[in-house]
């Protein structure tokens, strides 16, 4: 029924989508979708309903003295005849429990947690909501015995693995960049530059959606976030088909705490780096009846810190001739992070929620380019010296609105609407002069000081319809959506009068371009549970339209391209500690608008960075293999292949000018077989070992400017920590990493190592947590160098960073809660855009 059902599906969509390219209104196409969806959603849900009859017993279970609720108290249902557990769980927060189960036998309920008295409750009555299930406390007494358990930081389900940030020791000192090294599948490179299994090539939500947090920049505002906001990272490696079909290797999912509670909390975390800067975060919660508000607001101001860089490039063709640069440069950043979370709860089943997101990342620079360039002879043929004064800004927020409706028979069938509004600009201002500038070869030959403009940035609204219906062993999930994307930037370069100081528009050097993007998508997926089978399917079609202008070169160009996109993830469990899951997606790469943007950057004048708005879109293949074990502690070992043609790479050339230019094109093809391990070990109830390591062959191929490339080989990274717990509050931590070399068409890069030690005690009952910290400790700096060869040029390129940096956090908690307050359940999620930048070119 399913085949008929999902072929059913396709051939419908097909329609639909042809149907939709002769329609030119946004809404009128988002509509159509809609309304086919809810007649495929009848279809199916009416199949189900005449084949299933099912019962749903539900229930709270609190203190019979205080009236609290009970989280994680364990309910059993069992068979009443044969006295056989059916389904066994853990109560939730808010201390609530549900079971759906067949209609056709009697069931009870048995009731435990540790320090109260058991309990069980005869359903033979009929009777299938139990408002409150009231435990009373246990007036047995242990003598000097404590129990203890470690809570896992790692958890593994169908289609995805999490790190729980709140059961790390380290949450109250580490930022979330910091964090994100101990994730599995999941790197931070020397330059702060996150990859998802070895690449960039993913997307990063929040929340289950995307941020404008997060658009250009996600380590600079992760480098000013602590981690003690998270609640866990989700690594979605073989994304269901609810999510958008971007991000080749998959989705990082941050999801904050939302401690919305009756009542009020909140925090405040200040701190201090040497390096970053100071820094202070205040989140803090209000739930009185049905509204509820959640606010958080970060800053981070890093004062003047100076590093050298380096460039040379070895060229053989058109003509012998070498070049060499060093430079300094002193850079500056300001972060500013907010963050509104608003709920309404109509009645027990209407739910509205709103959430607003805004940011502004300042950052300044200044440096100095010191430039030899010789000939083949190794005679001087230029020598000068560019001082750049660079501005760039980053601002950008998000506004979205959700509305879910319950339904009386079956709360967990949902349905939900939502909107969400998008907005990022990036202004970069900078001003380029000259303090000595020697032509040898034409001596008579002045090069102006000039100045250059961008102003760059997205535009984007979404409109989302999703249905969800749980049943006993089968769930059932569609949806529609529409996203209207604007990609915009106007950039300008002003040459300064040799014989004044005025500065004139030079028109070669400057453009306008909008990008109009429009993506049309509809999901529907199952998912199959029994006893030890877990299965998760879904196929997505979405059709993508663009049309885009350059206003001064009068140069327009359309595409439109569609794309089905199928994902399945099996999981056998063998047993209440181990499991295998299997799973296949595709997967799709859209280019952003850092790498469309067709804006010359030549801060650096000998090396250029420039987009490619003739970019098309790149389609992968994953498969993937893992076995896990929970008995204790957490082991997960993992296999998987990826395969994609047509890849968008970073590319450089060298022009007759020995100007090296960087931009991306569709010219590789990458293969690559992985192993991922992660592992979660407590040696004793104080001491705790964690383990997150990768290894990945990778082969890329791909031709450039005519010229063949080839490059294979091993790369990977390891992630090493132990933590202590102390008597009275006191926690110790230490790491080690290990980054090896990546895989580049045109070379590598170097590899790196890292360690910190760490400490903390809480005091103040537990209300308050001191930390200190050290990284590096024994290296000051670190060199990153990036290896670039062709049969035309050999390149090299270094950045020096600090590597040493000493760290102190206070955390302060305050407030009282009780109740919780719901939330939607779903929401939109744009993870369709790859936000990747250029950077090969190491200068500047």
């Amino acid at each position: 029924m399913i085949k008929s059902i999902i072929t059913l599906i396709h051939l419908t969509f097909q329609l639909i989508f042809l149907k939709l390219v002769e329609y030119k209104s946004f809404i009128q196409q988002f509509m159509k979708i809609t309304l086919s969806l809810i007649f495929l959603c009848s279809i199916s849900l009416l199949s189900f309903a005449q084949q299933n009859q099912v019962k749903k017993y539900k229930g709270t279970v609190v203190d019979s003295v205080k009236n609290n609720p009970l989280p994680f108290a364990t309910v059993i249902l069992l068979n009443s005849q044969t006295k056989q557990p059916v389904k066994s769980l853990l109560t939730k927060d808010d201390g609530s429990f549900e079971f759906t189960v067949s209609d056709t036998l009697s069931y009870t309920l048995q009731f435990a947690n540790v320090g109260y008295q058991n309990k069980i409750i005869d359903l033979t009555n009929g009777s299938t909501e139990i408002v409150y299930v009231k435990l009373s406390p246990s007036t047995k007494l242990l003598s000097e015995v404590v129990i203890t358990a470690a809570k896992s930081t790692i958890t593994k389900e169908v289609d995805r693995i999490s790190y729980n940030v709140q059961n790390d020791p380290e949450n109250k000192i580490l930022t979330v960049l910091d964090m994100l090294r101990k994730v599995p599948m999941v790197q931070v490179d020397g330059s702060d530059n996150i990859k998802l299994k070895g690449t960039g090539n993913f997307r990063i939500l929040i929340n289950g959606k995307q941020s404008a947090l997060v658009a250009k920049n996600p380590s600079d505002i992760f480098k000013a976030m602590p981690a003690s906001n998270i609640l866990k990272i989700e690594v979605i490696t073989i994304p269901p088909a609810k999510y958008e079909a971007e991000g080749l290797s998959g989705i990082i999912n941050i999801i904050t705490k939302k401690n919305i509670d009756q009542g009020y909390n909140g925090s405040v975390n200040t701190r201090y780096n040497n390096i970053q800067g100071g820094g202070i975060n205040l989140n803090a919660t209000i739930k009185q009846k049905k509204f509820g508000l959640g606010e958080y607001i970060g800053l981070q101001e890093q004062g003047n810190v100076t590093t050298e860089f380096g460039n040379s490039n070895q060229i053989v063709n058109p003509s012998k001739s070498s070049l060499l640069q060093l430079g300094k440069r002193t850079v500056n950043n300001n972060n500013l992070y907010s963050s509104v979370d608003l709920s309404f709860e109509i009645d027990s089943l209407n739910l509205l929620t709103g959430n607003f997101q805004q940011y502004n990342y300042i950052n300044n620079e200044y440096n100095n380019q010191f430039t030899t360039e010789l000939n083949g002879d190794n005679s001087l043929a230029h020598f000068f010296n560019l001082a750049n004064d660079i501005h760039k800004k980053n601002v950008g927020y998000d506004f979205g609105l959700d509305y879910q409706l319950g339904f009386k028979e079956k709360k967990e069938k949902l349905l939900t609407a939502s909107y969400k509004y998008n907005y990022s600009a990036n202004t970069q201002n900078a001003d380029a002069k000259f303090l000595e500038n020697t032509n040898i070869n034409s001596p008579n030959a002045a090069v102006p000081n000039f100045r250059q403009f961008n102003n760059a940035g997205t535009k984007e609204h979404t409109f989302q319809l999703d249905y969800v219906w749980p049943l006993e062993y089968i769930s059932f999930e569609a949806g529609a959506k529409a996203i209207s994307r604007n990609n915009y930037s106007d950039f300008k370069n002003f040459n300064q009068g040799l014989s004044s100081n005025d500065y004139s528009l030079d028109s070669l050097l400057g453009n306008s371009l909008n990008y109009f993007q429009n993506v049309y998508g509809a999901y529907n997926s199952y998912q199959l549970k029994f006893k030890k089978w877990v299965a998760k399917a879904g196929i997505r079609l979405e059709i993508t339209t663009i049309n885009a202008n350059f206003n001064a070169a009068d140069m327009q160009f359309n595409q439109a391209y569609k794309n089905l996109v199928p994902s399945i993830s099996v999981q056998r469990k063998q047993n209440d500690f181990n499991s295998y899951t299997f799973g296949y997606t595709q997967r799709i790469q859209r280019p952003g608008i850092w790498q469309l943007n067709p804006f010359i950057d030549r801060q650096n004048p000998k090396f250029v960075n420039v987009g490619n708005p003739n970019l098309m879109p790149v389609t992968s293949n994953t498969f993937e293999l893992a076995y896990s074990n929970f008995k204790k502690g957490s082991l997960n070992i993992g296999l998987n292949y990826g395969f994609a043609n047509n890849t968008i790479e970073n590319v450089l050339s060298v022009g007759s000018d020995t100007i090296t230019t960087a931009t991306f094109a569709n010219v590789g093809t990458n293969k690559s077989w992985g192993l991922d391990v992660t592992a979660n070990y407590p040696f004793t109830e104080k001491l705790t070992f964690n383990v997150n390591a990768q290894l990945l062959n990778v082969n890329l191929s791909g031709t450039f400017a005519g010229v063949s490339y080839k490059n294979q080989g091993f790369q990977g990274h390891i992630f090493i920590d132990a933590n202590y717990k102390f008597e009275k509050g006191f926690k110790a931590s230490t790491n080690f990493g290990y980054d090896s070399r990546y895989v580049l068409l045109q070379g590598r890069d170097n590899d790196f190592l890292f360690y910190n030690f760490s400490g903390s005690k809480e005091m103040l009952k537990q209300k308050a947590t001191l930390s200190l910290g050290i990284n590096n400790p024994f290296l000051k700096f670190r060199i990153l160098s990036f290896y670039n060869n062709s049969q035309n040029f050999m390149q090299r390129n270094f950045d020096q960073m600090y590597a040493q940096n000493f760290k102190i956090s206070f955390n302060y908690k305050f407030g009282k809660l009780n109740g919780t307050v719901k939330k939607n359940e779903r929401g939109i999620s744009n993870d369709d855009v790859n936000r990747g930048r250029n950077s090969s070119i190491r200068g500047l």
